[in-house]
């Protein structure tokens, strides 16, 4: 592409000097010959009336005063005088000459002539000139066209490395900007590519992120029911313990439809009316068997009959991420307490361990964002699955650990009574 700019700018340059160069060449060759044929007539006059003041004066005449008037080295010059031989002054010039022949008032002619290889000289200097305008016009115009192919050719080049980095699966935007409007717009085009390209991608990482850590307790809670299966020969434990396996099942199958509605609108929720009550004892079930294991409880409390308004497998997610995670970093009994405030039904989960470290704070709902070594993902995989279905997830209280999970409730007609604690 340089080079076609170049060529293409030095031929624009070249047809500019070909077409007015010919014609100031042509132009001053004739105003250098004519000014040749003026200075010759207008010497031949001047001599001429030399001539004729000395003839009025009755002075006189020869080449030797003549020889003082004329400049020998340029012009020679004929004078004829009535009835007397020519008087010449000067070198008489070889070859082709310019000439002029003036009158005089007594009757005497004065004939000047210059050699035409002064004019040729002159044309020759001029036409030099020229010739050196145009080979610095040429220049000119081959650096200009360099730089201008060169900034025209510098950005392309950029944008086609963009384009492979995008395609390379490197989606950075490079926020590169080059001056030239129509460049500068397929920069802006290929920056939006990469941002939403960026954005898909990290859509695509959290949504790995989240079903491994959201199908991870289902599953490990699954092959604990199949365990207990593999090591009992009584076949009502069986039945039961199958029975309980089916229920994850579904609640697998559950938590993976909510990652793909999620994936596509993190905001799409599928909110019903659902008993509270049914939930909290569905987690106390499913966990039971890890805190009987740690030699620690979970225990449930509060308001009962409570009907709130949410999905209940997100519902689900979200208390068995707040269980998972007092489980890992909390120590002592784990209890589940709902409430009423206002228009909202609330579920708290607390333990009795040592809290959530001071310098977490409010950034504990943050990606990544762990007290030990666990992924960092859990508790804010939570807050974005109660805040799908219109509810909240807070942390109430740092030492003891408290959050606590707001839905919409509906009321019920009869009244609500406090559960007594259930282990």
């Amino acid at each position: 592409m340089r080079r076609r700019l170049i060529q293409s700018t030095l031929a624009v340059v070249l047809v500019v000097i070909a077409v007015f160069g010919v014609s100031l060449v042509i132009v001053e060759t004739r105003t250098i010959s004519n000014s040749a044929q003026e200075r010759v007539e207008s010497e031949a006059v001047r001599l001429a009336s030399i001539v004729d003041s000395r003839l009025f004066g009755a002075q006189q005449v020869d080449a030797e005063v003549l020889r003082q008037q004329v400049t020998q080295d340029r012009y020679y010059a004929v004078i004829r005088l009535p009835g007397e031989a020519p008087i010449e002054v000067g070198t008489k010039p070889a070859g082709d000459v310019i000439s002029a022949t003036a009158p005089g008032e007594e009757g005497e002619t004065v004939t000047v002539q210059e050699p035409r290889s002064s004019v040729t000289r002159e044309v020759g200097r001029t036409l030099l000139i020229i010739a050196l305008v145009a080979l610095l016009a040429v220049v000119a115009a081959v650096l200009l066209a360099v730089r201008q192919a060169n900034r025209l050719a510098s950005p392309l080049t950029d944008l086609a490395e963009t384009a492979e980095r995008l395609g390379s699966g490197d989606p950075r935007p490079r926020h590169k900007r080059y001056g030239v409007p129509e460049l500068d717009r397929v920069a802006d085009v290929l920056d939006g590519s990469a941002e939403r390209i960026a954005r898909m991608l990290t859509a695509e990482r959290r949504l790995a992120a989240d079903a491994s850590h959201q199908l991870r307790t289902p599953l490990t809670a699954l092959s604990m029911r199949l365990e207990e299966i593999t090591l009992t020969d009584d076949l009502d434990t069986v039945k039961d313990e199958a029975t309980i396996a089916l229920t994850q099942v579904e609640r697998l199958t559950d938590v993976v439809e909510r990652l793909l509605t999620n994936s596509r609108d993190p905001r799409t929720g599928s909110a019903v009316t659902f008993d509270l009550d049914e939930v909290i004892q569905q987690q106390l079930a499913e966990w039971r068997p890890a805190y009987r294991s740690a030699g620690r409880a979970i225990v449930s409390s509060g308001k009962r009959h409570l009907r709130a308004v949410g999905t209940p497998g997100a519902v689900a997610q979200v208390l068995a991420a707040l269980i998972e995670n007092s489980l890992m970093h909390g120590g002592g009994t784990v209890a589940l307490r709902t409430r009423v405030t206002g228009n909202q039904a609330v579920i708290e989960v607390t333990d009795e361990g040592s809290g959530v470290p001071a310098d977490l704070g409010a950034r504990i709902f943050e990606r990544a964002i762990s007290g030990r070594n666990s992924t960092g993902i859990g508790l804010a995989v939570a807050r974005d699955l109660a805040e799908a279905d219109g509810g909240r997830l807070e942390m109430l209280q740092t030492k003891p650990p408290v959050f606590a999970l707001f839905l919409s409730r509906t009321p019920l007609s009869k009244p609500q009574e406090d559960e007594p604690m259930v282990r």
